[in-house]
């Protein structure tokens, strides 16, 4: 199984913690390659609301690039692209281009969006999101796969789009769809080389294992073999020393010692799952690199098995 880490770029001046810097994310991210995590993710987001006044984040864009320059091994993602606010085709473009810079490390991860606060605040159109989608991934998959796309969509529109650049796979990066509904789960059944979801410490592996199942149905409905599509499971509020665990019994973000936390991990892979992407809650005595740090047990323990 692999193990990835969330990489986070919120935050807003004079808050404790200090929200995060150039020096400190690109100081997770070497932390993180050195621990041996297979990957890290960013998140793409405007601003998140917060009862002190809303928290703004870095370009999840351009911190991919410079992670992929700063590092030389560690895989890099989004969790995820926020399709509404750029063009597909610039997305395709986008893509391409961590991919060349990361020299084939990078993974586009994109969902439909689910930033409500955001999008009316910047002018961004976002209505009928999944219909924006599912139109958006069939030029984004075209232009990565093949160079090339002809789209007339009620949404958006790429008579003769031509991806000329395409950095160093032929096939382009591969695509990992967000969704947790049947019809996105139908998207990336057709789309995807990875599905991604998400949970926290109120889902529990029943839920999971739902979804899953669902995935499966969706495959054989467009002829795939399920074994073919990748997934993948964000957990988030995941414990390291001085924090405490997660409370719910099918939540199985448990921290304790490393085979603890390696046990909870590794029990994805028995809902099916091929990667952990893990965001950490960092105790206010311990530096977020330190955690990291202290993960290295963790992540040798699961790539073992």
């Amino acid at each position: 199984m692999k193990i990835g880490l969330y990489i986070r770029l919120f935050g807003r001046p004079g808050m404790e913690p200090a929200p995060p810097s150039w020096r400190s994310i690109r100081g997770e991210a070497l932390a993180a390659e050195a621990a041996g995590f297979d990957l890290v993710v960013l998140e793409d987001a405007l601003l998140y609301p917060d009862d002190d006044g809303n928290l703004g984040l870095w370009d999840a864009v351009s911190v991919a690039a410079g992670i992929a320059s700063a590092t030389e091994t560690i895989g890099i993602g989004h969790a995820v692209i926020n399709n509404p606010y750029r063009h597909p085709a610039l997305v395709a473009r986008i893509a391409a281009t961590l991919d060349e810079i990361s020299i084939g490390r990078y993974t586009l991860g994109i969902g439909l969006g689910n930033t409500p606060d955001d999008y009316p605040r910047f002018g961004i159109d976002a209505d009928r999101r999944y219909s924006r989608f599912a139109e958006a991934i069939q030029i984004i998959s075209s232009l990565l796969r093949t160079g090339r796309a002809s789209f007339e969509g009620e949404f958006y529109h790429a008579p003769a789009a031509e991806l000329i650049l395409r950095g160093p796979r032929p096939g382009g990066p591969p695509i990992a769809i967000a969704g947790g509904k049947p019809k996105m789960l139908r998207l990336a059944a057709r789309f995807a080389d990875e599905w991604n979801w998400w949970t926290s410490e109120s889902a529990g592996a029943t839920h999971l294992q739902a979804l899953g199942e669902e995935v499966d149905r969706a495959c054989e409905e467009v002829d795939r073999d399920p074994a073919t599509l990748r997934r993948s499971v964000d957990l988030f509020s995941v414990a390291t020393p001085g924090t405490p665990a997660a409370s719910s019994p099918e939540a199985l973000q448990l921290g304790g010692s490393p085979d603890q936390m390696a046990d909870s991990i590794l029990a994805y892979g028995a809902l099916g799952f091929d990667e952990v992407r893990c965001d950490l809650k960092v105790s206010p005595d311990a530096s977020r690199p330190e955690a990291i740090a202290w993960m290295a047990d963790v992540v040798a323990r699961v790539h073992a098995g």
